[in-house]
This record gives C-alpha cells, sequence and structure tokens, in this order.
C-alpha cells in the first residue's frame, strides 16, 4: 500500500509518501510545502492545491491520510489548518483517492506505542522505522511520514474491522428479514 500522509497547514503542509504493509515502511518521498507569506489566503490555498497535485501525480498513492483537526484555542490558526485540510479533501478527492483521518494521538500511539510522545520521540521514531540515516526536518515533514505509517499499519486492521462489521450487520438484517417472515 502506498499511503500520502499530510500533516496540513497553510503556511508549511508537511507531506510523506510511505510504501508498506503493517510492521513493514520504507520512504518514498518527504517534503513540506511554502506556501508564499505575502499571498491572500486564497492565492495561498491554490500554491498548495497545484503542489498537492503534483505530488498526488508523482506518487499515486492508494490512500491519502491526514491529520485531523484538533479545536485549539488559537481559532485563526485552526482555521487556516482546516482550509489545509480542505485542500487535501479536495484534490484526492476528485481523483477518486480515499481520505482517511487520523488523530495527533492515534498517530503518536502507532509509531512510538505512546499517545502522550512529544514531537522529538515521533521523530525518533519515524527516523528508526524507516531507516533513515538523517531525521526528516521539519517536524512537519517528520508528521507527515508518521500520519503515513500509522495508516499504513493501521489501515489494514481498521479496513478488516469495518468489513466484519458490515458482514455482522448484513447476516443481522438478513436473519431480522427471515425472522419476519
Amino acid at each position: 500500500m502506498r499511503v500520502l500522509g499530510v500533516d496540513p497547514g497553510l503556511t508549511r503542509c508537511g507531506l510523506g509518501v510511505v510504501d508498506g504493509r503493517p510492521g513493514r515502511a520504507v520512504m518514498v518521498a518527504v517534503g513540506v510545502v511554502r506556501t508564499p507569506g505575502v499571498a491572500e489566503p486564497g492565492e495561498r490555498l491554490v500554491f498548495l492545491e497545484r503542489e498537492l497535485e503534483a505530488w498526488l501525480d508523482r506518487f499515486a498513492p492508494d490512500v491519502v491520510a491526514v491529520e485531523r483537526v484538533f479545536a485549539d484555542v488559537n481559532v485563526a490558526t485552526v482555521m487556516t489548518t482546516a482550509h489545509a485540510t480542505a485542500v487535501a479533501l479536495l484534490t484526492a478527492t476528485k481523483r477518486g483517492i480515499p481520505v482517511v483521518f487520523h488523530t495527533p494521538t492515534e498517530v503518536k500511539a502507532a509509531v512510538t506505542g505512546s499517545g502522550r510522545a512529544d514531537k522529538a520521540q515521533v521523530t525518533a521514531m519515524v527516523t528508526r522505522i524507516l531507516g533513515l540515516e538523517v531525521a526528516p526536518r521539519p517536524a512537519d515533514a517528520a508528521d507527515a511520514l508518521a500520519l503515513a505509517i500509522c495508516h499504513v499499519w493501521r489501515g489494514a486492521q481498521v479496513a478488516r474491522r469495518d468489513a466484519l462489521a458490515a458482514d455482522a450487520n448484513a447476516n443481522a438484517n438478513a436473519n431480522a428479514e427471515q425472522a419476519r417472515r
């Protein structure tokens, strides 16, 4: 499975592509999109959209994993992060690429074993898991790779769980239908 991890942000948007399966991950690419700070917000979003489209063209991910936006006291930061999230969601969905969301706690737990890990711990584990000689910098890049690793490792489990739940639901509906007859 190839996953494009997106750590959304309007100033800096981390992108990381990982190939793998549960227990195994290999980095394909990592980078950070920096939008022009002097540009209007709409122009910055268009710039981000173009960069994301280029990554989707170049790396053809099977899925895009995006960090779920969480509430913060700084509403302006939350709003710009939500705008960047929407661009990632839109560009992938227009291409028919599934988009999944993972919380920061879920990502930290997947790569470090603790949902309370700090950025340095996440970066250290991403470096180790991927067998990198140098830690990805800045933190946005490491976070994007952590998102991709999280989905590679946990996505298959979630898909299996959802499929089992759908089967159980279908069986329950069939049994209820038979009972009504």
